[in-house]
């Protein structure tokens, strides 16, 4: 766990370089990603906006691994990160290929990281909730459910006439 953590620590401070970028030094932007396209102020601010999202993102997962759904949300940044620079190169064309490479290695290496040492690590925390639950428990989850079912299905019903 504190490996995953360490690293999403390490990510967010690579992404508050993005955030400075955007807000005061938008030429960076323009050279280094968005080089096939004219760039605006107004651009660069909505980009270090989006990135100081998902660098807040990977500071907070990094201190909340256990929380499922931060973890699902920060996973995702990553995903929308990286389809994000995808559709800005194969659509829209506002990137050059050797910047979308840059972009992908560490959006990709980013993402298939944080997958593995994830889910890796995680498997001492999640894994008995999940996987090493007795027959037991299991069987009495689907009496549950089945006696629930039943009980829908014997409930008095309105005739309709």
């Amino acid at each position: 766990m504190k490996a995953l953590g360490w690293w999403l620590m390490a990510v967010g401070c690579l992404r508050l370089a993005s955030v400075w970028f955007g807000f005061f030094d938008i030429w960076a932007l323009r050279l280094a990603v968005f080089s096939q396209t004219s760039m605006s102020e107004v651009h660069g601010r909505t980009f270090g906006v989006w990135t100081l999202l998902t660098c807040t993102l990977c500071f907070l997962c990094a201190f909340n691994l256990d929380n499922r759904p931060l973890y699902l949300a920060t996973f995702l940044s990553f995903i929308y990160a990286f389809g994000h620079f995808l559709t800005e190169y194969l659509i829209y064309h506002t990137m050059a290929i050797q910047n979308l490479t840059t972009v992908g290695i560490f959006a990709g290496m980013h993402t298939f990281l944080f997958s593995v040492v994830g889910n890796c690590s995680r498997c001492s925390t999640f894994g008995p909730k999940l996987d090493n639950q007795s027959s037991a428990v299991k069987h009495c989850r689907i009496t549950n459910l089945l006696m629930c079912l039943k009980k829908l299905d014997s409930s008095p019903r309105e005739k309709k006439y």
